[in-house]
């Protein structure tokens, strides 16, 4: 049994320097030891490995290790009940519970304890200390993400609330998604903290910031900082954001989190980590050759020692403990993992000899710690302000009996930036062969998806504000060339 009082004092009266890396322990040992500790101690992992043949007594090193058989959602989380996928078969032990929305709306129930958030605790303490300087600037710390069983909220405030324990002259605010509660909170509170942070959905984000300034709220008096999660966003988004509230270092004003509901938190953008960001979106040749994609992927730095990463058929695999522990668990993110010293061979092979040729100060200490980026799902999901959107969502509300004289039910999902850099979520729809698009009533498409969405998709609901809730949907010939071609397997969303 964890000895709680112990592991809560090691991680308020130990510095941040200390507790990350692992120093003690070789993170390929700690994994081995949470591999023998699942084997002996979770039954459902117990079950999963004699179903596929696998002896725990062979497993005696990391290559071993690295050849067990992938946990997924579908055939470990789903397959086996909640208590027994815990430490002694058993919800004793985990005093707090998230909730993420499955494809069909079915939760799934991620339950975990006080202590499992420290690990977690320890990703914002490096972006509070070391991207915002909060352990010497009093803070305000406003959660805007969606309070209540969802994992954004309580998640962030618990952790926050870990920090202000620890010793960082930090106050929580938590009005949640409610804009007119984060504006009281910043009229009220910010002027008497030297910095103030806002925490939430970056879409979302921006939409407090934008409809703040309409208000008469002056961002670039209150000395504003930004944490995000749960979306990837360009370099020109950030660099817009920035202005509209008076940034003048992105570096370090401003830090997105990597963290789902399974795992929490996994890994967290840092000066550095930003600093190479934008210097890949100004040289997109040297990004295609790093990633092999146009697009930028979110890039964080992460802890082995919290949560290790593997890399299988370009998607992310994470193994880490948890009241559900994860044991080489598919998170089903595309994306990799870059060591610490092979970024700054590829940095130094471009003419990047040190922090300040990528435009941090000279005396910048950067942390030695390794690259995971994330591109986002590998399935058919898209995010919108959080949430995960899925097809199958989408699917019902075509399939209204009001609609189907009209449309295949095909359609391709995607969610664009407009030119103010607001996200939207677009459904381009296929009418049948016999239908003039232009017959077709396209806001009564967007309402019924809208509707089925709101029923389907707590996330949707909870996160996604109200006026960004109804999709602009366009209606497209059948076997349209450039959304349906004919002959060609159809792809349900578009990133």
């Amino acid at each position: 049994m964890t000895d709680l009082n112990a592991v809560f004092q090691r991680f308020l009266t130990t510095p941040l320097d200390d507790l990350l890396g692992g120093q003690d322990v070789k993170p390929e040992e700690k994994l081995l030891a949470l591999f023998r500790r699942c084997a002996a101690e979770v039954p459902a992992y117990r079950q999963f490995l004699a179903e596929r043949g696998v002896s725990p007594e062979q497993v005696v090193d990391y290559a071993e290790y690295s050849r067990l058989p992938l946990m997924s959602k579908q055939d470990y989380m789903r397959a086996y009940p909640l208590a027994q996928r815990c430490f002694g078969g058993s919800l004793v032990g985990a005093d707090r519970v998230a909730v993420s929305s499955g494809s069909t709306g079915q939760p799934t129930f991620w339950p975990r304890s006080a202590a499992d958030e420290l690990d977690v605790a320890l990703r914002f303490e490096q972006v509070f200390k070391d991207s915002f300087a909060a352990d010497r600037r009093t803070t305000l710390a406003v959660v805007c993400f969606a309070l209540g069983n969802w994992v954004g909220g309580l998640f962030t405030t618990s952790c926050c609330w870990h920090l202000a324990r620890k010793g960082y002259p930090i106050m929580v605010a938590t009005p949640g998604n409610n804009k007119a509660e984060i504006f009281r909170v910043v009229r009220e509170l910010a002027p008497q903290f030297e910095q103030t942070v806002l925490l939430g959905y970056p879409p979302f984000i921006k939409d407090v910031i934008d409809a703040g300034s309409a208000e008469g709220i002056v961002w670039s008096d209150f000395n504003p900082k930004l944490v995000f999660a749960g979306e990837v966003f360009s370099e020109e988004w950030r660099a817009l954001v920035g202005e509209r509230i008076g940034a003048e270092r992105a570096e370090f004003d401003s830090a997105s989190l990597y963290g789902t509901a399974d795992g929490g938190v996994l890994g967290n953008e840092t000066p550095l980590s930003i600093a190479i960001r934008r210097w890949l979106a100004g040289h997109p040749d040297e990004a295609r050759a790093w990633f092999g994609e146009s697009r930028l992927p979110t890039l964080v730095q992460y802890d082995p020692a919290s949560r290790f990463f593997e890399v299988e058929a370009d998607t992310l695999v994470v193994s880490g403990e948890n009241s559900v522990p994860l044991v080489r668990y598919h998170i089903a993110d595309k994306g990799g993992v870059i060591p610490y010293r092979q970024i700054w061979e590829r940095l130094r092979a471009a003419g990047i000899e040190s922090v300040t040729d990528l435009g941090l100060p000279s005396d910048f200490k950067p942390r030695e710690l390794p690259f995971v980026f994330v591109f986002g799902r590998a399935d058919f999901t898209v995010s919108y302000y959080g949430a995960n959107i899925y097809p199958e969502n989408v699917t019902v509300g075509l399939e209204q009996p009001e609609l189907t004289g009209w449309l295949t039910g095909k359609f391709v999902l995607q969610v664009r930036e407009n030119v103010a850099g607001d996200s939207e979520l677009h459904v381009a729809v296929e009418v049948l062969p016999d239908v003039d698009p232009e017959h077709v009533d396209a806001g009564r498409v967007a309402e019924s998806i809208k509707v089925q969405l709101l029923r389907l998709n707590s996330e949707f609901a909870h996160y996604t504000p109200v006026e960004r809730q109804t999709p602009k949907v366009t209606l497209q010939r059948f076997a349209d060339p450039e959304y349906f071609p004919a002959g060609v397997k159809h792809r349900y969303t578009r990133k």
